[in-house]
């Protein structure tokens, strides 16, 4: 029964993961006084983009076949990482806060040499602009999470949220804050979302995450887009889990279990909430004013880090 719990909590963010996304654009179009299309609909394009033939490039090599997969299983091995509902984590023992970097480094490094390997241009200026938004995203999550790692004593996620349990107090501290701060910047960027990226749009000049995927169709698409909405979901549950992580469960019976799922489904809709209300308020910054932004949230969690230091 416990490793079926384990294996259930990837399960079930694997599955909530194109909702969620669903949930952003929904809200956003009724902001924007549009009716929008319902919050289940990703989950038709992800049916339809399964059943449609695979069209490959001639110039694509094995590359551009494996990175999809790579991606897909990079991605759904952070989940089995992350705290979603309880903490106790069987496979806290395999991998902590560095493990879910590097494997969310090594989905991100695939796709921008997929991007490269068809030779299109609009797949090569893609990948040059994810590394370099990777570049300086990836140390700030490492940071922001390290700062609670301080406070924790480890770098292991279940730890980090038990002590935050444990010291409801630290939860306000200046560090904390500073650190939520820069981290959800970064999964704004990570993620792309406005204002570094515009997921609505297909404008080869200005779009980072569509130009690498422009040559990929069928269930390589799905794949990739699916990993994308799991990505999304994973810097969303690291925010409200590990910073306001009341309502996880921390011993597994079905009462409790319950009350984590609708505390993760509660915390989730209202980030979800708040991205929407700053999508429809926000611009799409400059390609050269997005390492700007990033410079500032890798400020704000080494400022994070100095304070969770100095208050210990």
């Amino acid at each position: 029964m416990k490793y079926l719990l384990e294996v259930s909590q990837p399960v079930f963010a694997f599955a909530l993961a194109p909702l969620v996304v669903g949930c952003v654009r929904w809200l956003k179009a009724r902001m924007q006084n549009r009716r929008g299309a319902p919050p289940w609909q990703p989950y038709f394009e992800l049916v339809k983009l399964l059943g449609k033939e695979v069209v490959v490039s001639k110039q694509a090599s094995w590359l551009f076949r494996f990175a999809p997969y790579i991606v897909f299983a990079s991605t759904l091995a952070v989940a089995f990482l992350v705290p979603f509902l309880f903490v106790s984590n069987l496979f806290d023992s395999v991998g902590d806060l560095l493990a879910v970097v590097y494997l969310l480094l090594l989905g991100t490094f695939f796709l921008a040499l997929a991007g490269l390997d068809p030779g299109t241009p609009f797949g090569g200026m893609g990948s040059s602009r994810e590394v370099t938004v990777a570049a300086i995203a990836e140390p700030t999550i490492a940071v922001a999470i390290f700062s609670l790692a301080l406070g924790a004593g480890s770098t292991n996620l279940g730890r980090i949220v038990t002590q935050t349990l444990g010291n409801p107090a630290g939860a306000i501290s200046p560090g904390h804050l500073l650190a939520f701060t820069a981290l959800f910047i970064v999964a704004l960027a990570e993620t792309g979302r406005l204002p570094v990226d515009n997921p609505a749009t297909h404008l080869e000049l200005t779009m980072i995450h569509e130009a690498m995927i422009l040559e990929y169709s069928g269930r390589y698409l799905a794949l990739i887009e699916w990993a994308a909405a799991l990505k999304f979901m994973i810097f969303l549950t690291l925010l409200v889990n590990l910073f306001i992580p009341w309502g996880v469960a921390t011993d597994l019976t079905p009462f409790t279990l319950g009350i984590a799922a609708i505390a993760l489904v509660l915390k989730l809709g209202l980030l979800s909430l708040l991205i929407a209300v700053i999508e429809t308020r926000v611009a799409k910054l400059r390609l050269f004013r997005v390492p700007e932004l990033l410079g500032v949230s890798f400020v704000l969690a080494l400022l994070a880090v100095t304070s969770s230091f100095l208050l210990r």
